[in-house]
């Protein structure tokens, strides 16, 4: 059964194929599932000769803003043991802390997803508008040619409840370089893309009203590539950025992650679990950003 969360195209003639995450009540959020989609069309992708290009999306002007918060550590799934579920301990349940094993058995599979994406076999091609924030963030960055609104919000303000040892360290310090990298993860700023256009992060940096024409034309040129020479071409990419920039990526990334999500907050720190659980998740965002604010000196 399909999700229709996420939508499927395919231009034969163009060999291009669409992913568009299909999520705008969420900005474009995902969840376990949607992810599992995402993976399963790039596996067709990746298997079809015929196509060389795939051009991933989010619907009505936003990309995504990454990992459903309204399921924050759900993805865990029942915490409590065997005993405490036959016993229907829910008291148990409720206070329950996922255990180190349960935490690195998920996010080995979850980060999986984000390795494999970034070794993917074709080009991709991000189409970014609204919103690139979180795993949507990282996508953006893993992409061949991402092209991206000047307006577009981008950042990890996760890291403001899971700690800056987030997402895949390896690939930020890499594509954004140290400084940036640091200040993204130590702070949880969120940035317009534009204002480090002048870095030359993504391919093309362009007005909003341009991100869809020319992620389609950019899509087109390296669709007109010897198919082979592609395939040859990304397993050298990634043989020359595994050797110099991303070795130890594939576990260092979920083991912080686990790490990350087992954090022990002290007194007038930001708790967004606690806090979402008191007040819900649209508040406990409003809270948070008020919580971090600290105005510029004039």
């Amino acid at each position: 059964m399909t999700d229709d969360r996420v939508l499927f195209e395919v231009d034969a003639d163009h060999r291009i194929a669409t992913i568009t995450l299909n999520n705008p009540k969420q900005r474009n959020s995902y969840d376990a599932a949607m992810r599992d989609e995402i993976a399963r069309y790039l596996d067709i992708v990746a298997d079809d000769d015929d196509l060389t290009v795939v051009l991933l999306r989010g619907a009505e002007g936003v990309f995504s803003t990454g990992a459903d918060m309204n399921n924050a550590y759900g993805w865990y799934g029942d915490e409590r043991s065997r005993e405490e579920q036959s016993a229907g301990a829910k008291e148990a349940s409720r206070k329950s802390r996922p255990s180190q094993r349960r935490r690195l058995t998920v996010d080995r599979k979850s980060f999986g997803f984000y390795h494999n994406f970034m070794g993917f076999p074709k080009v991709t091609v991000g189409e970014i508008s609204g919103y690139a924030l979180g795993g949507g963030f990282e996508m953006a960055l893993m992409t061949d040619i991402s092209v991206i609104a000047r307006d577009a919000k981008i950042g990890m303000p996760a890291t403001r409840f899971l700690g800056p040892a987030l997402g895949s360290l390896h690939m930020f310090f890499h594509r954004l370089g140290p400084v940036l990298a640091r200040r993204m993860l130590l702070t949880g700023d969120i940035v317009e893309a534009g204002s480090i256009e002048h870095l030359g992060i993504f391919t093309d940096t362009c007005d909003a009203d341009q991100v869809t024409a020319r992620a389609q034309y950019w899509a087109a040129k390296a669709a007109k590539m010897p198919a082979d020479g592609v395939v040859i071409a990304k397993e050298a990419f990634r043989l020359v950025e595994q050797s110099q920039a991303y070795q130890g990526e594939e576990v260092a990334s979920y083991i912080f992650h686990a790490y990350g999500t087992n954090l022990q907050f002290s007194p007038g720190e930001f708790n967004f679990v606690k806090t979402r659980a008191q007040h819900g998740t649209k508040e406990a965002f409003r809270l948070r950003d008020e919580h971090f604010h600290v105005p510029e000196p004039q």
